[in-house]
């Protein structure tokens, strides 16, 4: 039972983490929001909160359920965490299926988010593409001219410059950045993907284990309860 109990903790613990990263986030880089314009509420922060709630909701099951050892309690554990690892496993399968549409689909929306810069209610959009300029290096989704539509004439916002100064968007294109911001963010995630694997890895260890020991524990109160009956 000591086995199952800390097995259900893991979920809750590792949701109560997501929530608290969510959490301090939204306090603190509340104005970075998404880059998309479909989907204005898909920021880190949101996410991280969402997803922080949900797991902590489902360790919390396993964990009475282990505790109580109750067999309604610790099969419902067990159908969501499975539930969660075939889901989890059918959006990596159809990501890799669909890479280049996705990626057609995610340069299109994020061009489109591009008309929002700057715009009054959007100053968390206005940000992210500020930031993501700046630290990576680049200018607009596939070229630095995607903002020639943007703002009707040859200019790019501040943050494109090779050299920051006020007003430095309506210079001439060779103070600016020419990387594209959406390869230069691609190869940057690509470079990183070990780190990305072995995070997904444990992520995937963590659930068999929280299957396992729920399923094993479910067996054992099922076998209890029949020797005693």
């Amino acid at each position: 039972m000591a086995l199952s109990s800390s097995s259900s903790l893991q979920p809750q613990l590792g949701g109560c983490g997501i929530l608290g990263v969510g959490i301090w986030l939204a306090v603190t880089q509340g104005n970075f929001a998404t880059l998309s314009s479909s989907f204005p509420s898909l920021s880190a922060a949101n996410l991280l909160i969402v997803t922080g709630t949900f797991v902590m909701i489902i360790g919390f099951v396993g964990c009475i359920g282990a505790i109580k050892e109750n067999k309604c309690l610790l099969l419902s554990f067990f159908i969501m965490l499975l539930i969660i690892f075939l889901l989890e496993l059918t959006v990596v399968i159809l990501f890799f299926v669909y890479t280049d549409k996705i990626d057609k689909y995610a340069q299109r929306d994020l061009k489109k988010g591009l008309h929002l810069y700057g715009t009054d209610g959007n100053i968390g959009l206005t940000n992210a593409w500020s930031i993501i300029q700046t630290d990576f290096r680049c200018c607009g989704v596939s070229n630095y001219t995607d903002w020639f539509e943007v703002y009707n004439t040859t200019r790019v916002p501040d943050s494109c410059c090779l050299e920051f100064s006020e007003n430095c968007g309506l210079h001439s294109p060779g103070t600016w950045w020419k990387a594209p911001c959406y390869e230069t963010v691609k190869i940057w995630l690509q470079e990183n993907l070990l780190a990305v694997g072995i995070f997904g890895l444990c992520t995937v260890l963590v659930q068999i284990l929280g299957l396992t020991f729920a399923m094993t524990m479910y067996c054992q109160v099922v076998k209890a309860d029949t020797y005693c009956a």
